[in-house]
């Protein structure tokens, strides 16, 4: 079988530097979460790879560990002692879709039993450069793709400020 010529584009640019990233931190109740997403542009849309550590998996083995994942608004990971990213706003939706089709509506992490969690995948909902400055969220619980108007995704558990990279 012969490979997809583009898959290997794909493979290679995951070894360049991405044009912009969100170093992930998780909050005071997460302080081991950490990690960064990076956004590629290509012709078709944003490479988007993400790389987490210190998911809280303290759940059953049998259950998911799934994780709610979307741009947000907002351009600040702060907030309140309730909400401690309140401050990175709701979803990234500036076409004004119900959810899931929000601009900032991503995959879902899936985390191994240690925490960790990786990912790329390709979106053409947005630009890098039209993300610049808001924030990524991780959310406790998987995006039930439903509800409206973010997915019933829960908590705000870790939160990164996307960043144009250096050269």
């Amino acid at each position: 079988m012969e490979l997809n010529p583009g898959l290997s584009y794909f493979n290679t640019l995951l070894y360049e530097m991405p044009a912009a990233f969100a170093a992930i931190q998780g909050s005071g109740k997460y302080p081991n979460l950490h990690g960064i997403v990076r956004f590629y542009p290509v012709a078709d849309g944003v490479l988007v790879n993400t790389e987490l550590y210190g998911l809280p998996v303290n759940r059953p083995i049998c259950s998911n560990h799934f994780f709610g994942f979307h741009i947000h608004d907002g351009k600040a990971c702060s907030g309140t002692k309730e909400d401690p990213f309140a401050d990175a706003g709701l979803h990234y939706n500036p076409g004004g879709c119900e959810h899931p089709a929000h601009g900032g509506d991503l995959i879902p992490l899936f985390a191994t039993h240690e925490g960790f969690a990786w990912n790329a995948f390709l979106s053409d909902r947005f630009k890098w450069g039209d993300v610049l400055g808001h924030t990524v969220i991780v959310h406790a619980m998987p995006d039930d793709f439903t509800s409206q108007p973010s997915g019933n995704s829960g908590e705000k558990i870790g939160c990164g400020i996307i960043t144009k990279a250096s050269s």
